[in-house]
């Protein structure tokens, strides 16, 4: 008989975090586990619920679950993922993202799990919240990680950040990638000059990509700021933003205020990645904090050179110089610097992305997959789990 997992997670939004949590299930299934996503489902998130339940994630609700702090809504979450585990008698239970990661895990503990994963998908500790918030996050933290058995960073660095902080002991802790289905997305992405076509931008452009929810943890922000400086360096430039959020209106205010909104083109949400991607000469990533940067890695499998933020998980994947540039965090200078030299420099662009591709099948569903199975084996065998 296969071993029952129950994979928590606060909400199936359109993201990272979520297409990880449904990909790694979906991995799971594949190597015989029995699994099983709980999450707050809402109304807004109705597209990609549908798509996991489509491609086989079985998904139920969780009536109260959400990001907020909501002592009434927290309660009702923690009895339902209870009465959950204590239906569906997992021997693991598997949380995703902080919220549902402290809830998820109390729940098993009150419900005696034998085995308890907790995957992050980067972390809460800078970029995100005021000190006072940010404290109260690291005390659950350190509370939750007592009653954890593994748990999963995206990276190494996202490892020693936890460890950093008093977050559980080194022997807890293992390292899976978010999985990238490369092939599939060199597959899928169009020849660039048809998908600059489709987005009507000009053969001869120079297109800047950035992929990701418009929130101000992403810092696009500082990418707009770069704009000016880089468009009079190269007239030909044009800032493609795949995506959308509540920090739309104002990046679209800034560029106006700056100067460059006809070089600013903001698609919204897509599921089309691969063909957006593929309309870029390059793509940047100024994050104040991401976890490892799915984004980078599309991108880099499609051979496009990376100008990223060095925080997180990011100096894990991009190789500084030789799969793209690493530059500080929040320093607008040396991102259109770098910018600026590969916008100049069509031979350095063309050998980074080269290199590009190879270093992203490190980070590819094959690799993940395997690092997550390799995970669950080991805890069956630890504990003995049938």
């Amino acid at each position: 008989m296969s071993v029952a997992a129950l994979h928590v997670i606060t909400r199936l939004t359109l993201g990272g975090s979520s297409e990880n949590t449904v990909a790694s299930i979906l991995g799971l299934e594949r190597a015989g586990y029995r699994c099983t996503l709980a999450a707050g489902l809402a109304a807004s998130e109705a597209d990609v619920i549908a798509d996991a339940r489509r491609r086989g994630c079985p998904v139920v609700d969780v009536p109260g679950l959400g990001r907020d702090v909501s002592p009434l809504a927290d309660l009702r979450a923690l009895a339902t993922l209870h009465r959950l585990i204590r239906q569906l008698r997992p021997s693991i239970v598997h949380t995703h993202t902080s919220k549902a990661g402290f809830l998820g895990r109390l729940a098993a503990r009150l419900a005696r799990v034998p085995a308890v994963v907790h995957q992050p998908h980067g972390h809460v500790f800078y970029g995100y919240w005021g000190p006072r918030r940010t404290a109260l996050y690291l005390v659950l933290e350190r509370r939750a990680a007592r009653w954890t058995d593994r748990v999963v960073t995206l990276t190494p660095r996202g490892t020693h950040e936890h460890l950093a902080r008093g977050i559980g002991r080194p022997e807890q802790y293992v390292s899976v990638p978010s999985g990238v289905p490369t092939a599939a997305l060199r597959a899928r992405a169009r020849p660039r000059p048809a998908a600059r076509a489709r987005l009507h931008l000009a053969p001869e452009a120079f297109v800047v990509a950035a992929l990701g929810r418009l929130v101000p943890v992403k810092g696009f922000d500082l990418l707009v700021a770069a704009l000016p400086r880089l468009a009079a360096a190269a007239s030909s430039t044009r800032l493609l933003i795949v995506g959308d959020g509540p920090e739309r209106a104002g990046l679209e205010r800034l560029a106006h205020d700056l100067g460059v909104r006809r070089r600013l083109v903001i698609t919204g949400t897509t599921a089309d990645v691969a063909g957006h991607l593929a309309a870029a000469d390059v793509l940047a990533a100024p994050s104040r904090n991401e976890g490892m940067g799915r984004a980078v890695v599309e991108a880099m499998a499609l051979g496009l050179p990376v100008v990223a933020a060095a925080v997180g998980g990011i100096p894990c994947v991009v190789a500084d110089g030789e799969t793209g540039r690493l530059v500080p965090d929040g320093d607008v200078d040396a991102l259109a610097e770098a910018l600026v030299d590969l916008a100049q420099d069509g031979p350095l662009r063309r050998k980074l992305g080269e290199a590009a591709v190879a270093r992203a099948e490190q980070f590819s569903t094959g690799v993940a997959d395997a690092a997550m199975r390799a995970v669950y084996d080991g805890l069956v065998h630890d504990k003995g789990l049938r």
